[in-house]
């Protein structure tokens, strides 16, 4: 594959470029080479996905905007043509169907049993909780031997007891739960077995549920049971929903913690005023601008065309797939102008980014990750002030065979 070899609006599709595209060269925090010349070149192309489809890749924040608002544009991933991002998602998508794969009226019924929790008034009353967690693991981490790995003492940890508390799925199983959602999202993972995981993910999520039916908690899960007992939803169904939010819930959030955290030590400036200032407008604006430049969901938004759909000057025809790279979005010149390929804390419209998606299907956790990230970073910088790598950015292991932008490991001192 080269990237030159891009299509014109309306052919026919043969030459398109493979996708996902590869990150093989330059800053590890850039989108990949492809995917920046297809925003600046052809802004609605076509690719060649795995299953042999050529789906159109939409790069313009624009034109992101636009169809993931457009109802004519489905989530629904049962549809035939729709650009699953593997065999295996697109086998989990047609046994354990998500309410987030669903379009509307069903979608937004689901959708509704599970937002109070994540409003911004109960998010904000968890603050409390967030900060002492974070806390707990930064005692650990000042206890214990230097260089320590930020993932395992940090980024991975904070979000997994949040979300774990919420649903009501018991902490100390977290490593059964993490190697399933693994092997999950690791586009290497052999075809077969991230169906194994999210078949023994769905099972444990099914039975904890039962359990709820008789002994109900103050969490989401015994909530669902609830639902169950009513006839609304079935308990097949509760599980679904607890395994996706259980994956949300964590996953990128503890990807932004680290690669967040790595991207303000490569500016250590910003880092400085990041940390000494008293101001919380600073913090909550550093989170949007990291979001906006990490972009850390890039290749997760897909949908397919319900109606023929003419945007940009070409038609998407019912029954093609769509793919959203949230991160050239994100570094889209037209709102950006202002050098969008540097990190800068001070961007005006740092927030008006991509980063949790678009319309009806936009994030539900999107309130939770902000605060999550803002106590992290904020309590991390100001408590170890002297924080560095512990090495060299080339050293780094970063995701690049998983659908969420990362790192493995985060070796820091101070």
């Amino acid at each position: 594959m080269t990237d030159t070899t891009l299509v014109e609006a309306g052919d026919p599709a043969e030459d398109a470029p493979e996708w996902p595209m590869k990150r093989d060269t330059g800053c590890p925090f850039d989108p990949p080479p492809g995917v920046r010349k297809l925003l600046a070149e052809k802004p609605l192309s076509r690719a060649r996905i795995w299953d042999g489809s050529t789906p159109w890749v939409v790069t313009r924040h624009a034109d992101q905007r636009a169809l993931l608002s457009d109802p004519r544009v489905s989530h629904d991933g049962l549809r035939d043509g729709y650009p699953h991002i593997s065999a295996d998602f697109k086998f989990l998508s047609m046994a354990q169907p998500s309410f987030a794969g669903q379009d509307d009226p069903e979608h937004g019924r689901i959708r509704r049993m599970v937002t109070l929790p994540f409003t911004a008034r109960r998010i904000e009353a968890m603050r409390p909780a967030i900060q002492k967690i974070t806390d707990e693991l930064i005692d650990g981490m000042l206890a214990g031997p230097k260089p320590v790995d930020l993932v395992e003492a940090l980024a991975l940890p904070v979000p997994v007891r949040v979300i774990c508390e919420m649903l009501g799925v018991p902490y100390e199983d977290r490593e059964f739960l993490q190697q399933n959602n693994n092997a999950m999202i690791y586009r290497d993972t052999a075809q077969g077995d991230a169906q194994k995981a999210a078949i023994a993910q769905a099972m444990y999520l099914k039975e904890l549920v039962g359990t709820k039916l008789g002994d109900r908690g103050d969490d989401i899960l015994s909530d669902l049971a609830v639902q169950v007992e009513a006839g609304e939803i079935t308990q097949d169904d509760a599980a679904g929903i607890g395994m996706m939010l259980l994956g949300a819930g964590h996953e990128t959030t503890a990807n932004m913690i680290a690669l967040g955290t790595l991207a303000l030590l490569e500016n250590p400036e910003q880092l400085a005023e990041v940390r000494d200032s008293d101001d919380p407008k600073v913090i909550v604006n550093t989170v949007e601008e990291l979001l906006r430049y990490l972009t850390i969901a890039q290749d997760t938004v897909r949908r397919i065309a319900a109606e023929d759909i003419e945007i940009g000057g070409v038609v998407i025809k019912a029954g093609e797939g769509i793919v959203f790279p949230l991160n050239a979005a994100n570094w889209d010149p037209d709102l950006y102008p202002e050098a969008p390929d540097r990190l800068d804390i001070h961007r005006a419209n740092a927030r008006r980014h991509l980063a949790f998606g678009y319309g009806v299907h936009q994030c539900l956790g999107a309130t939770l990750a902000r605060v999550e990230l803002q106590i992290v970073y904020s309590t991390l910088l100001r408590r170890i002030p002297t924080l560095a790598l512990a090495g060299t950015l080339d050293e780094i292991p970063f995701k690049h065979d998983q659908i969420a932008h990362g790192v493995y490991e985060l070796p820091v001192t101070w």
